[in-house]
């Protein structure tokens, strides 16, 4: 029997690196980053569920209403996101899979394979690698959180990200093509640099 999964994005961070800009309403493939990243999650036909700062920010229209999960203490960062996140995910799952909501590169595919290697509510933390520029594997997103984790995720605190609940813990590595599990854009440089990257490929 398939394992039920949830695919967790998290879209509740303030963009406070874009000069009053919103990375996620930032356009990939026609359409903001979100709803493209929303529409990469859909298509692995997994459950899947946004973190949002309010239900009445911009990003929340761009997403089903009954997947939003908003976050009143966005504030705190990003442990407050994954916190509030898990706690409303549906009762009866075997892991979730936390992906940050900005990073472009991700895939249909590449959720899958991560979802391939999964093995149930107790087994190990699954976490995406990639190659930085020198050809060197690196750790990136997503991370994939079996049932047995769930208890820490909604402890954390902060802006350290889930980077708690993996101490200790048997974590396995799967690659991902290129840097489809590091690419992250924060700032208006970064996105001129990934465009310009793009154009010339």
């Amino acid at each position: 029997m398939p394992h039920a999964l949830t695919i967790l994005l998290l879209a509740a961070g303030a963009s406070s690196r874009m000069q009053g800009g919103d990375k996620l309403l930032e356009t990939v493939a026609g359409q903001p980053l979100l709803s493209h990243l929303l529409q990469q999650a859909q298509a692995t036909g997994f459950d899947v569920r946004v973190t949002v700062p309010a239900l009445t920010h911009p990003r929340a229209a761009l997403i089903d209403p009954a997947q939003c999960i908003p976050v009143p203490d966005a504030a705190e960062g990003m442990g407050a996101s994954i916190r509030t996140g898990i706690r409303a995910l549906p009762a009866m799952i075997d892991g979730v899979m936390i992906l940050p909501a900005d990073m472009p590169e991700l895939t249909t595919a590449d959720l899958r394979q991560l979802a391939r290697h999964f093995t149930g509510p107790d087994g190990p933390i699954l976490r995406a690698t990639g190659q930085d520029n020198s050809g060197a594997p690196r750790p990136g997103h997503p991370v994939l959180f079996p049932r047995r984790c769930f208890y820490a995720l909604q402890t954390l605190k902060g802006d350290e990200g889930a980077r708690r609940a993996l101490l200790g813990e048997t974590v396995t590595e799967i690659t991902l093509p290129g840097q489809h599990a590091l690419i992250d854009l924060d700032t208006p440089d970064a996105w001129s640099t990934w465009r310009a990257g793009r154009t010339q490929t």
